[in-house]
């Protein structure tokens, strides 16, 4: 309510105004701005806490109702603004928990791996090479997790600059596929590409485009797994392009298909089985297609098909 208290001076001056001039002449208003001064007072106070209450009185005259329209759709604002921050406030300390968390187990396994190495100088040679070796692993792990999410926070911050250039979709597209190929094939996906063969230009960031791509492709191949089948496609419409990944996983229920795109999103209290890793994979990928000028969306139906589908603006060719 801090935020918004002060602006109820406004209307409060003008109805003491209102109430000055008329205070001589009409006994029934001079009650009703009694009545409305006495319910303004608390909410002005930044440690009254807030409620659905508002302000409800009879008059005839018509610049008196609009005032208290006024200030009751500035009464509902303060009580939306207050619910929004609450949410970004719980969603923010259920991100640090969740850091906390996944930083401390890769951190306990480096630790206790390097006391280890410290202690036992007759570890034979095979041993000592495992250890090093998982103790690079869970050291690249914490490395990513940070740069994730300081990513996170720039982007949000808006300090995360983009310059803006008329690319080919499509050939991001191929160029990105390209890079998973190896693995795909490893994992015995069957891979469905449908790019067309005619330039599909757009206005956006390489970097960005190309970050989007790689965590839809990986999300896809991680979730997936159980159809080993992932789909990519590339379809221009109007003014838009639309980008899509599929595959044929487990899938995400209706009910948390809303909620993906949230920061360290948990169901139950535990990881989001569906979207497992560092947690901010998905909010990235929301945040830049956002900063494109697109939008995401997501269609599941689990065990049968899961699309995300990225949609840009498309553009004439520079």
């Amino acid at each position: 309510m801090a935020g918004y208290g002060w602006l109820l001076l406004i209307p409060i001056t003008a109805l003491t105004i209102l109430y000055i001039n008329e205070r001589g002449t009409n006994l029934a208003l001079r009650k009703e701005l009694a009545y409305i001064n006495k319910k303004l007072g608390p909410l002005t106070d930044p440690r009254h806490p807030l409620t659905q209450e508002r302000i409800l009185t009879l008059t005839s005259l018509p610049e008196l109702r609009e005032l208290l329209q006024a200030i009751n759709g500035l009464l509902d604002r303060a009580v939306q603004s207050a619910s929004d921050y609450a949410g970004t406030e719980r969603a923010m300390r259920r991100m640090l928990s969740n850091v906390s968390h996944d930083l401390k187990t890769p951190l306990t396994v480096i630790m206790g791996y390097a006391e280890m190495l410290s202690q036992q100088a007759d570890l034979p040679e095979e041993e000592r090479k495992r250890m090093l070796g998982e103790i690079h692993k869970k050291t690249a792990q914490v490395h990513e997790l940070i740069n994730t999410f300081f990513d996170l926070a720039r982007l949000e911050s808006g300090d995360l600059d983009l310059p803006f250039s008329v690319m080919e979709a499509g050939e991001i597209c191929r160029q990105r596929i390209l890079a998973y190929f190896d693995l795909l094939s490893e994992r015995g996906f069957q891979v469905d590409l449908d790019l067309p063969e005619q330039p599909v230009w757009i206005y956006a960031n390489e970097e960005a485009l190309s970050r989007i791509l790689d965590n839809l492709l990986s999300n896809a191949m991680r979730y997936g797994v159980e159809g080993r089948y992932l789909g990519l496609s590339l379809r221009p419409s109007g003014n838009k392009v639309h980008l899509r990944v599929i595959d044929r996983g487990r899938g995400i229920s209706r009910t948390e298909q809303t909620r993906v795109f949230e920061r360290m999103y948990t169901m139950e209290d535990s990881r989001n089985r569906n979207m497992q890793g560092s947690g901010l994979g998905l909010t990235i990928v929301k945040r830049l297609v956002e900063r494109l000028g697109g939008t995401i969306e997501l269609e599941s139906t689990p065990g049968v098909r899961t699309c995300f589908t990225v949609t840009l603006p498309r553009s004439e060719r520079a």
